[in-house]
Formats: structure tokens, C-alpha cells, sequence
């Protein structure tokens, strides 16, 4: 049993859903669901499971997809900064995006990118497509991912929010394997309270976060 969420490390979280093996658990604070910690898959299965993504950078509708969180980040970040793409994937298209708009873009994946070398640098935004929902350790992602922002900078996520009336059993964001925690939007707000992020959600199923400027000597 998981004895604490594992989004925002709050205690006791409440049984929420079991299918054979696999348990889920849902937190009482940050209202986030999570798989037990026994069902979670290895690394083989992850990437077999991301090689089966057609993820092609030159697709047009994928493209297209991706629009959803890179219109609104672009909106809100300098000409020429310095950005990562967090979980980009055998085939980065985000950050190709974002480099045909004029900024500087490093890339970063466990199985496709494992350069750990970009993770020490800080950024002018992170934008994570389609990967918050494959964390196993979400909080220490997210405590990295705001490390790594620079003061004034911009984390865009892209992740299907688990919404009011929605059939976790028959979900299909639920039945990929390597799909592991699940978001409401209450949970970026607590989220964003933790480590002091003001948040906004300019299209469905996508979240700003900005890290406040610093201010005073």
C-alpha cells in the first residue's frame, strides 16, 4: 500500500480503483490517482511501449496537437531563450517547434536523450508534452523541473486532466500500460502553492506555471 501520494507527498491516500493486480489510489489533498507502487512498469516495457508512438515530427495533425501547449508557452517567453524539452521522445517535434520560432532548444529522455548533462543547466521553460503522466516519482520531477527554471521562467505541461463525471474504468488515457498518475487541475494548483508557481490553464488539458521574478537585493 502506498502510504503517501506521490504528487504531493500528502498522507493516507484513499483506494480509488483495482482491475486484477493493478490498484490505483487517489489523494485526498491534491486530488491526483496514481498506480500502486507494485504495478508500475520496468524500463523495458516503457520504451517498448514508446517505440510503438508515431510521433513523427513532420506530421501536420501531430503537429497540430502539439499546438496546444506551444501556442500559448510561446505567447508567454522572450525571442531566444534557452528552453528544454522534458520527455521529448525518440522524435522531438516539440522542441523542433519551438527552434523554427528562433529559440534555443536542449533535449531531454530517459530511454531517447539520456544526456543528464542538460538537466544541470537553468531554463528560460520546460515544456513537457504528453510525459507528467508517466512519472513514478512525480514530486521529485516536479521539484526538478522548478530547479531547473530561472527566475521569471515558464514549465508548460501537457497532460488529458481527469475530469468530473469521467469512467476511470473505461478511460482510454488509463489503459496505456506506461500511463501511471493522472492530474485534476487541483492538483497543479496544489502543485503550483508548493513550490510557489503562479499557474494558469489557457486551453484543456494544458497547464502554464511561472516562476516568479525575484525581487530585492
Amino acid at each position: 500500500m502506498d502510504t503517501h501520494c506521490r504528487v504531493c507527498l500528502g498522507e493516507n491516500p484513499e483506494l480509488f480503483y483495482q482491475e486484477g493486480k493493478l490498484v490505483y489510489w487517489s489523494c485526498p489533498g491534491c486530488g491526483a490517482i496514481f498506480m500502486d507502487e507494485a504495478g508500475l512498469p520496468d524500463a523495458h516495457e516503457e520504451r517498448r511501449r514508446y517505440l510503438e508512438h508515431n510521433n513523427d515530427p513532420a506530421d501536420p495533425g501531430y503537429r497540430r496537437f502539439l499546438n496546444r501547449l506551444a501556442e500559448p508557452l510561446l505567447q508567454k517567453v522572450p525571442g531566444r531563450s534557452l528552453g528544454l524539452d522534458y520527455g521529448c521522445g525518440p522524435g522531438p517535434a516539440l522542441a523542433m517547434m519551438f527552434r523554427e520560432a528562433g529559440h534555443h532548444m536542449e533535449l531531454y529522455d530517459p530511454f531517447f536523450h539520456p544526456d543528464k548533462k542538460v538537466l544541470e543547466q537553468k531554463y528560460g521553460f520546460i515544456a513537457c508534452s504528453e510525459t507528467a503522466e508517466h512519472f513514478h516519482r512525480p514530486y521529485q520531477e516536479f521539484s526538478r523541473l522548478h530547479k531547473m527554471l530561472c527566475s521569471g521562467g515558464w514549465l508548460g505541461i501537457m497532460t488529458c486532466f481527469f475530469l468530473p463525471g469521467q469512467d476511470f474504468k473505461s478511460w482510454y488515457y488509463r489503459r496505456d500500460p506506461t500511463h501511471v498518475v493522472f492530474y485534476k487541475p487541483r492538483t497543479f494548483e496544489v502543485l503550483a502553492g508548493m513550490f510557489g508557481l503562479n499557474m494558469e490553464v489557457p486551453a484543456a488539458n494544458v497547464v502554464l506555471m511561472h516562476k516568479r521574478e525575484k525581487t530585492g537585493f
